[in-house]
């Protein structure tokens, strides 16, 4: 088998007994390390987090170093995927309420006219619609300033 690869039977069986450098087995131990911490941290922490996460357990390693083992171990962490708020819609619900106004946005009178707005909250048990109706507040003369709602007098 050496002949066909051009090798010498000494230098085959030298190399077959020499111990991994020192690097190997740093890098050896240091997968065992990344291992755990990537596992600890839920698969979610890329390089630079990760390698600040050794750091705080008293492993130093370079960033370059610490990718290119987290490539040999074929890591990668989990994504976080964009929220895309759905609804079931496979209930026996009644369908869509009649559109009534048919357009016309004009009342002549009040109280002829009102609007709603449903609001879909998750949770981790499921969708929730809050009962807005018992929280209404009539605001009047009110301006948005810094993200909360200011009474004109109020600013006086």
């Amino acid at each position: 088998m050496c002949q066909v690869f051009g090798v010498s039977r000494s230098g085959y069986y030298n190399w077959v007994q020499h111990e991994p450098s020192d690097r190997k087995q740093s890098d050896e131990r240091l997968k065992l390390e990344i291992k755990v911490a990537h596992i600890r941290t839920r698969e979610t922490y890329g390089t630079r987090r990760l390698q600040t996460e050794l750091a705080e357990n008293g492993i130093i390693v370079g960033r370059d170093r610490l990718a290119r083992l987290r490539k040999e171990l074929r890591l990668r962490c989990k994504q976080k995927r964009k929220f895309r708020a759905t609804t079931n819609s496979n209930h026996n619900l009644p369908a869509v309420a009649p559109n009534l106004l048919n357009q016309t946005f004009a009342p002549t009178a009040p109280n002829q006219v009102w609007v709603a707005d449903l609001t879909y909250v998750a949770t981790q048990e499921g969708w929730v619609v809050p009962r807005w109706h018992q929280r209404c507040l009539y605001v009047r003369n009110c301006r948005l300033r810094h993200g909360r709602a200011h009474d004109k007098r109020a600013d006086r």
